[in-house]
């Protein structure tokens, strides 16, 4: 038979309901496995989501049962959760929850919150992001050529000055993380990302795509930059998928994109927390630059490439 459970979590005890609830009916991980990985990795993931908005990604009934995607906070959560109310780009508003402390980590799991998805920009300021994603989203499961896009984005960001993070998404792919100094809009940051992947796809049309559509995209890697949006959420660092095997997406440092066993569903709950220990974003993304001078160098390498061609 089920039963409560109390679980202390920084300064707060936190109530756990039917904690052996099953979520990952394969594997057999229970609600009380998802809160024990989220306690353990909260001092590396708390960083990664203060102050952020977030859709949480709800399996109440197991990963194979209905998946809801709640944007709004319901009226029930305790009061020491915050939220913050946004504008939706069509009108009205949302009442986002955010994920501040440990206790907050708790309780979503607690929900069946198995997957985090955060927004760009804090809530200071929610019209200027501090963060840009490209997701490396392959054709198929040749994990080579996620590997080999990854490393042609990283390359050119580094001809731009530009620091960037890498990151399994416990999925398909990666995710390249760079960090931006806040002072840019949405559309300038999404349009600086864009204008950086059709470089890229320009000079390696028979491996990389900007293809918004499916079809058009042959067996191409697509670069999508769409995460960059007003209101648009990319998975948070060290959040579980909800997959068979209970996959993390996982914050990795560049010198480990070539080791042979990486793929996107490298960590699960099981191991994801010792990779994160590790802190291979360490120092990375403290500080966000200015997009106007890589802008400069973007222009003048796009030059160079079509004067020369």
């Amino acid at each position: 038979m089920d039963h409560a459970q109390s679980v202390r979590a920084g300064q707060r005890t936190v109530q756990l309901h039917r904690p052996d609830k099953v979520l990952f009916p394969d594997d057999g991980y229970t609600k009380a496995d998802l809160v024990d990985y989220y306690r353990s990795v909260a001092p590396f993931m708390l960083p990664q989501l203060r102050g952020r908005p977030l859709m949480l990604e709800r399996h109440p009934d197991g990963i194979k049962g209905e998946r809801f995607m709640q944007k709004d906070t319901p009226d029930h959560y305790p009061d020491w959760i915050t939220r913050v109310t946004v504008d939706k780009k069509e009108g009205g508003t949302v009442t986002h929850t955010v994920c501040d402390d440990t206790a907050t980590l708790v309780y979503l799991a607690d929900q069946a919150a198995v997957t985090l998805h955060r927004w760009q920009s804090r809530t200071g300021r929610i019209d200027r992001p501090d963060r840009m994603v490209f997701d490396l989203d392959p054709a198929g499961d040749d994990f080579e050529d996620v590997r080999r896009a990854a490393h042609r984005v990283g390359e050119l960001l580094d001809q731009l000055r530009l620091a960037s993070a890498l990151m399994t998404t416990g999925s398909r792919g990666l995710h390249v993380v760079v960090p931006v100094n806040g002072h840019h809009d949405f559309d300038e940051v999404r349009g600086f990302a864009k204008d950086v992947a059709d470089t890229l796809a320009e000079a390696h049309p028979e491996e990389l795509t900007t293809a918004a559509r499916k079809k058009d995209r042959g067996d191409r890697l697509y670069l999508d930059v769409m995460r960059n949006g007003y209101a648009q959420t990319a998975v948070v660092p060290c959040t579980v998928r909800a997959k068979p095997g209970a996959p993390v997406a996982v914050p990795i440092a560049w010198d480990q994109l070539d080791d042979p066993k990486l793929h996107s569903r490298r960590w699960t709950i099981a191991d994801a927390a010792e990779q994160a220990r590790g802190n291979p974003w360490q120092g990375l993304l403290r500080h966000g630059r200015a997009l106007g001078p890589a802008r400069r160098r973007l222009n003048a390498l796009r030059n160079n490439t079509s004067s020369s061609s």
